[in-house]
């Protein structure tokens, strides 16, 4: 469905619910609306309104779009989540198979699970975008090395919600050795949290991450400060990596 979400066109939820991993899922937006959501739309009666379930009647919604859209895939959930049955995810894959004419972008915050899966499911899908959220240095250590050994045409990452300062060092550019530009990053998302109780981001944060980029050439995108204005120095950024240079 159409979304407010700036760096895509569309949404796609054939599997919704979650449970918290780290700190960034303290106020989840998804689990907020779930309860709105509850006992309607396919969404199980509270308090179960988040656990993780499969949407069959959502599953060929792509399939539906003839024109050429980028589609966040499981804005409410993870796709990646342990309760996530494997049948459901071949299901997904395969409608992803029949939409080239799309970008389906999927982010988790559990970039092993993703790996193992592709390891065994096989090669990715040239329209596919893998990203993980790191909102913190601890978790940027933890998850981006992970997601940057999927052989994906381009990797990104979504700092969102930012709790701290987050130094990229090598992810950015290749300083790795011989490595080819698919196991670096191509697209960095900065935001602050939202909604009650939000948690405030230091626009320094914001500026270090946006300099890193820069300096690496990596498209760089900054979504909004804690006071929901969406520019950063008085300058709009929304950039979006170049998908033939990624490859």
């Amino acid at each position: 469905m159409p979304t407010r979400i700036e760096w895509t066109d569309e949404t796609w939820n054939p599997i919704t619910g979650c449970t918290p991993i780290s700190a960034g899922c303290a106020h989840c937006y998804a689990q907020r609306m779930s309860l709105r959501l509850a006992g309607r739309c396919g969404y199980p009666k509270a308090p179960h309104s988040f656990d993780v379930t499969f949407h069959e009647d959502k599953l060929r919604q792509p399939l539906k779009w003839k024109k050429p859209r980028r589609i966040f895939v499981c804005s409410m959930g993870d796709l990646f989540h342990i309760d996530v049955r494997p049948q459901w995810l071949e299901d997904i894959f395969a409608v992803i198979k029949k939409c080239p004419q799309h970008t389906f972008q999927i982010l988790t915050k559990r970039p092993g699970k993703m790996k193992t899966w592709f390891e065994w499911y096989g090669s990715i899908p040239e329209n596919v975008q893998l990203g993980t959220t790191p909102e913190n240095q601890a978790m940027a250590d933890l998850r981006i090395p992970i997601l940057l050994q999927i052989p994906a045409a381009v990797h990104f990452v979504s700092i969102e919600p930012m709790l701290g300062p987050v130094k990229l060092f090598g992810f950015c550019s290749p300083t790795w050795g011989k490595l080819p530009p698919s196991a670096f990053l191509h697209w960095v998302i900065v935001g602050a949290e939202t909604g009650p109780g939000a948690r405030h981001m230091d626009l320094n944060w914001a500026r270090s991450v946006r300099d890193q980029c820069q300096a690496a050439g990596v498209a760089y995108f900054f979504k909004k400060d804690s006071q929901g204005r969406h520019t950063l120095d008085g300058r709009v950024w929304e950039q979006f990596p170049e998908v033939s240079d990624a490859k």
